[in-house]
């Protein structure tokens, strides 16, 4: 790591507020939170290009676009009387040279996959230039196995949510197929009804499926909320070798990626009828599994990879935070950029961010199959419940009654009683270029909460990346975890065809 931190910058953290510095907006409560000391957290972002990038495009590109966007373009604004606080943002006129770091690298370096992982890893250890709008775009050019050129971006979390940050690169890329076209984004299929059905019948049965429905969206609302005041309050995870301890949120992350087949889950999602997120939940909840056993194995001294030595009962729960606010589409965010009249644009923007604790069932199954139904089976039961809207208003009314210092408390204990974070991100289905740069993969994450572990998934054309954000005094092996996961992938996908082979000898 120490031949990676001579490449970054020195950073300004001195938090000036001028006679001209004035609120132009207040900071949201969620915003307000990722500025509390428990919770500073940061996107980051690694972008692969099959070209060298050319800076001054890149420049010249985010002039016409990303800093037109209000939230890219404005700096905090501290309280005087309360100069560790933010208090709102402010408009500043933007200096992309500030903004574009290109260290000088040796292109003929020995290992740059590793070198962009400790580049990437030693980010989270460098905090953020206050004084300037909170974003940065490091270029790296260097050529690894997966790239000729590598882009990372970092993104404070309180400029905005992952999917709106996402939504909006997303904006500023075209199609390489036609460099006029936005990128096409997965669509849910819809159903339709049969007009034939009887209108009275259906009727009944409409309401009665209504009641049902209703009952059920209440019950496990109640269910989750439950479990959600519980685990604020005094129910933790197992500490197992994947859940990390207090201070685990300021410790050094390491950033590990790989790279999947996406027709291989799309293969397992057709033939077992479920979702993507099916799919990636249980290959996770596998991998997992496959990782604690063998480091529990260690513990008792044995290597033998295929006997069970999970303890019983292990309790292990990831975080999922969901944005509740619509995010506006690639159309209407392409057109605001490109719009030169300020008045005309709507951003639609900020953190409107619930939370929902999912659980995850450790243990070694005869039938690789049950890890993908058993995922199926929880989110089927979340998708019923309101936890995400609850847990965002529940938010909203300690924040305002109880001020900033007893909800982020209340946060940062809910993340620190739970193992780690989960995050499945759809893109674009085709091939994309940045500003004229044609991009071969996607692999986003954040680090600054206080778990040891963070799990992203990002699909991109035919390839769905795997980002691993771990602290490595808890995890010291992240490339093996990543491992596992991909290896389940390949053995629920065997066991896919295996029964698909039998059903047609049948």
């Amino acid at each position: 790591m120490a031949c990676v931190n001579k490449w970054l910058n020195p950073i300004n953290t001195t938090r000036t507020t001028t006679a001209k510095d004035e609120v132009e907006e207040p900071l949201s409560p969620a915003t307000r939170l990722f500025h509390a000391p428990q919770m500073n957290c940061c996107i980051v972002a690694v972008v692969g290009c099959k070209t060298l990038i050319n800076v001054e495009v890149i420049k010249q590109g985010i002039y016409q676009t990303i800093v037109k966007h209000p939230r890219f373009s404005s700096k905090l604004v501290f309280d005087p009387k309360k100069p560790s606080r933010p208090a709102g943002w402010t408009r500043t006129k933007v200096d992309v040279d500030n903004h574009i770091i290109v260290p000088s690298l040796d292109s003929y370096m020995d290992s740059p996959d590793q070198f962009v992982e400790d580049y990437v890893s030693s980010l989270a250890q460098t905090p953020m230039d206050l004084t300037k709008p909170l974003w940065e775009i490091r270029i790296l050019s260097i050529k690894t196995k997966d790239a000729n050129s590598i882009a990372v971006f970092r993104i404070h979390h309180s400029v905005g949510d992952g999917i709106s940050l996402m939504s909006l690169v997303l904006a500023c890329t075209r199609k390489t197929s036609d460099p006029n076209a936005l990128p096409t984004l997965p669509t849910k299929d819809t159903k339709k009804l049969d007009d034939t059905t009887n209108s009275s019948s259906f009727c009944l049965w409409g309401c009665l499926m209504w009641l049902l429905l209703a009952f059920k969206m209440f019950w496990y609302t109640i269910i989750d909320l439950c479990m959600f005041f519980a685990t604020m309050v005094f129910l933790k995870d197992t500490m197992t070798h994947l859940k990390g301890s207090s201070g685990t949120g300021k410790a050094p992350k390491k950033f590990v990626y790989r790279t999947l087949s996406f027709d291989d889950i799309k293969f397992v999602k057709n033939d077992m009828n479920v979702t993507v997120n099916d799919v990636v939940l249980g290959i996770t909840e596998a991998g997992l599994s496959r990782y604690l056993n063998r480091k529990y194995g260690e513990s008792k001294g044995n290597e033998k990879v295929q006997q069970n030595n999970l303890p019983k009962h292990i309790r292990l729960r990831s975080t999922l935070l969901v944005n509740i606010r619509p995010t506006s589409t690639l159309e209407d965010l392409a057109e605001q950029m490109e719009t030169d009249d300020p008045n005309l644009r709507n951003w639609q923007w900020g953190n409107s961010i619930g939370y929902i604790l999912v659980p995850f069932h450790i243990a070694l199954r005869e039938d690789p199959l049950d890890y993908i139904r058993s995922a199926k089976a929880t989110i089927d039961k979340k998708k019923q419940s309101l936890e995400a809207i609850a847990t965002f208003i529940s938010g909203k009314i300690v924040l305002k009654i109880f001020g900033l210092r007893v909800a982020a408390a209340i946060v940062y204990r809910v993340l620190s009683n739970t193992t780690f974070s989960f995050s499945n991100v759809v893109g674009p289905n085709e091939e994309i270029s940045f500003y004229g740069h044609p991009i071969t993969f996607l692999a986003p994450s954040v680090y600054g909460h206080p778990q040891a572990l963070t799990v992203h998934f990002q699909s991109y054309m035919d390839k769905m990346t795997l980002v691993l954000a771990v602290d490595q005094n808890v995890i010291p092996e992240p490339q093996q975890l990543c491992d596992d996961v991909v290896e389940s992938l390949e053995v629920v996908k065997q066991a896919v065809q295996k029964e698909k082979n039998f059903n047609i000898n049948i």
